[in-house]
């Protein structure tokens, strides 16, 4: 079967199978909670397990079991934690400046919704359904987010029930999805980089009243777009000053035949 096909299909199923079982998600940290009797260490566990499709489809593809090194985990963590605490500095000064302190948070909630949130969401989204379609196949980086983008969108819609409030949802974090697949890529596949990234941009969010869905207001949408734009511009310009080439480009966009196999290489 062609390379391409193959992977694309393993990637496609086994994501179908982890998002089919986190409709079940509340039901089995529910079993896990009276084991452990500790909410955020059931919480954790339990999307550990919702991930085991993800783990086996990884090893299938790579026939490997160096399974965090092809989802982008063995790059440098200091380098994507620094990247993201100087890409974010725009959205916590706007947090600063124009929303009150948010009294009703709680160090587990603010766990979860922060570093669990960004760790496996991008672990499943961007390490494995882009980054397994865009490294082992030769689909190029529109045709490879495209799904990935949609489905992220998509599982934001609940934030809200109001048509124009959950269009906007949609639009903002499929933008996001675009954004931390690119930033995947062009880090040299840490995922570390979109990782801290995204727990640091909904670190802003809860620890500020800034808004209840990924919609916002005007002046935090003024501020994370500044934090997107720091990090495109800086990204850009530590590729050029290095003379490295983005990888996204407009050869890569829809197909790369010069790249026959984006597997890492050890």
């Amino acid at each position: 079967m062609n390379k391409t096909i193959r992977n694309t299909i393993i990637t496609l199923i086994c994501f179908l199978v982890y998002y089919m079982a986190m409709e079940y998600f509340k039901e089995i940290m529910q079993v896990i909670d009276r084991l452990f009797n500790y909410r955020l260490l059931s919480y954790f566990i339990t999307y550990v397990i919702m991930g085991v499709p993800i783990f086996l489809g990884t090893y299938f593809i790579h026939n490997s079991s160096k399974i965090f090194d092809h989802l982008g985990l063995s790059k440098s963590i200091l380098s994507g934690l620094i990247l993201a605490l100087i890409f974010v500095v725009p959205m916590f000064i706007g947090g600063f400046i124009f929303y009150p302190f948010n009294s009703n948070i709680t160090i587990p909630n603010l766990i979860a919704g922060t570093i669990f949130a960004g760790l496996f969401e991008e672990l499943y989204f961007r390490g494995f359904l882009f980054g397994q379609i865009f490294r082992t196949t030769k689909l190029g980086f529109i045709p490879s987010i495209i799904v990935g983008a949609l489905v992220f969108a998509s599982a934001h819609l609940y934030q809200s029930q109001d048509f124009s409030t959950m269009t906007g949802i949609f639009l903002t974090t499929f933008m996001g999805a675009i954004f931390f697949a690119w930033l995947f890529v062009e880090w040299d596949y840490n995922l570390w980089v979109p990782i801290f990234l995204h727990t640091f941009m909904n670190l802003s969010w809860n620890l500020f009243n800034v808004s209840d869905n990924a919609l916002g207001n005007i002046n935090s949408n003024i501020f994370r777009g500044l934090t997107i734009a720091l990090a495109i511009v800086l990204t850009i310009l530590y590729k050029r000053k290095h003379g490295q080439k983005l990888t996204i480009n407009r050869n890569t966009l829809l197909r790369n035949g010069a790249i026959e196999d984006r597997v890492l290489v050890h």
